[in-house]
């Protein structure tokens, strides 16, 4: 077996183009032969603690058998059926719970089959519900800097225009309005000069602009931010003083991961329009909605052409509604608070101490994630290759380094997690 894996890793190497990597790679990528609640087992058969939980989605860990029971009982009776013009009950189900579970007026749902086009859809609805009013000058976006929504060419123009990982697009991309990224500090006590900034952006454009992106509490990707939830309400009271919509990228913040079941509600504000994915499905398979409220599907649907104009090939694929049914009626049996408030507990006592040291910039939790930021960006190749040999599975970017495990994972795994990311720190750090 270990010479096939030889084999299969050299083609992967030549062949296989990785995200964000080089192809052909300079170095192969890790095989993995099976995985098991929070433990990957390599080809090799070493056994990694996953700090990831395949980038924040598997928030129950892997092969939870209830889903995989959901998952046989699906693929069994209907695996796939086209949605125009047909419907499905794990469709109307899952809907059902969406839209009773998130703030309430969010009662339209559109399915497709990831985040990034998710915040696509969220777009496309926002620029059509303004040419639906006849006012298609509105059709300019307002995001704050550090922001991150996907990887199409709709959403990397919507992304941080300077440090972002999409940067290099800058010329072909549409060119939208970015105000100052808030000030960090979930508890931060602030004078709110970052609001201002935004107000005076919004005041200046709002008859351009048709809708407000925001990653709530949390920017991820660009930057692992935590902000403090009065900014958000505040965004949210400028842009219904504005009259321009607010769209709000739940992607990597939603079913929990912060302590709420949606970052907004630390807020306590329902936006215009939703975004979700990731955990949507538990990690299991591809998901992802975006969902509105009655104003903007009335306004699109008593326009020209009067039709939402979006439609995915796998548009609410009936296994993974199915599948999605059964992460989220497991989260909710589950005592998912509890389990978010100990790994929270956990990553500060073990990260936080690392304030002060030379080389960190910064060690930070929120719920259940934490991040340590270094002064450099290149060590993260470094780290991830040492974490492993701590048996520990991280995918750092840039100065970045953090962790962001399934909820149900066991306390010795966590043990586990945070100590071999701290030695994988302080080992890259002395060399």
């Amino acid at each position: 077996m270990q010479n096939n894996w030889h084999q299969l890793l050299q083609f992967d190497q030549q062949h296989i183009w990785h995200p964000y990597a080089k192809s052909p790679s300079a170095t192969p990528a890790i095989g993995v032969q099976k995985t098991k609640g929070s433990i990957i087992t390599l080809a090799n058969n070493q056994e990694l603690v996953d700090g990831m939980s395949s980038w924040w989605a598997c928030i129950h860990g892997y092969n939870h058998p209830t889903i995989q029971q959901a998952m046989h009982e699906q693929i069994e009776q209907m695996p796939h059926i086209m949605f125009g013009g047909l419907t499905h009950q794990p469709a109307i189900e899952l809907a059902k719970r969406l839209i009773k579970l998130t703030p309430s007026g969010l009662d339209k749902v559109f399915f497709s089959d990831s985040g990034s086009v998710a915040v696509e859809v969220a777009i496309k609805m926002a620029l059509q519900y303004w040419i639906s009013l006849k006012k298609p000058q509105k059709k300019q976006l307002l995001m704050v800097k550090n922001g991150y929504h996907g990887d199409t060419f709709a959403t990397m123009a919507i992304c941080d225009p300077d440090n972002g990982m999409h940067a290099i697009f800058n010329n072909p991309l549409i060119q939208h309005h970015f105000a100052s990224a808030p000030q960090m500090g979930f508890d931060l006590a602030s004078d709110d000069r970052d609001i201002n900034d935004f107000k005076a952006l919004l005041s200046q454009h709002h008859q351009s602009i048709a809708a407000v992106v925001i990653e709530p509490i949390v920017q991820g990707a660009g930057g692992m931010r935590f902000y403090r939830p009065d900014y958000l309400a505040q965004i949210n009271q400028l842009c219904q003083s504005y009259n321009v919509l607010l769209i709000v990228d739940e992607i990597a913040t939603g079913f929990g991961r912060t302590g709420k079941l949606f970052a907004c509600e630390w807020a306590d504000i329902t936006p215009d329009i939703l975004c979700l994915g990731k955990a949507l499905t538990g990690g299991n398979l591809t998901l992802a909605a975006t969902l509105a409220t009655s104003k903007i599907s009335e306004a699109i649907s008593q326009g020209n052409p009067g039709l939402l104009m979006h439609g995915p090939t796998f548009m609410a694929n009936p296994l993974a509604c199915a599948t999605a049914i059964a992460s989220i009626d497991l989260l909710l049996a589950s005592p998912w608070k509890q389990n978010i408030q100990q790994i929270e507990r956990h990553l500060k006592q073990a990260l936080l101490p690392l304030n002060g040291l030379t080389g960190i910039k910064e060690a930070r939790v929120l719920g259940a994630i934490g991040v340590i930021e270094l002064d450099r960006a290149d060590l993260g190749e470094t780290i991830q290759a040492q974490a492993v040999q701590q048996g520990v599975w991280l995918r750092p970017f840039g100065s970045l380094i953090y962790t962001m495990p399934a909820y149900n994972i066991p306390q010795l795994q966590l043990q586990q997690l945070t100590d071999g990311m701290i030695t994988a720190v302080k080992a890259a750090l002395s060399d």
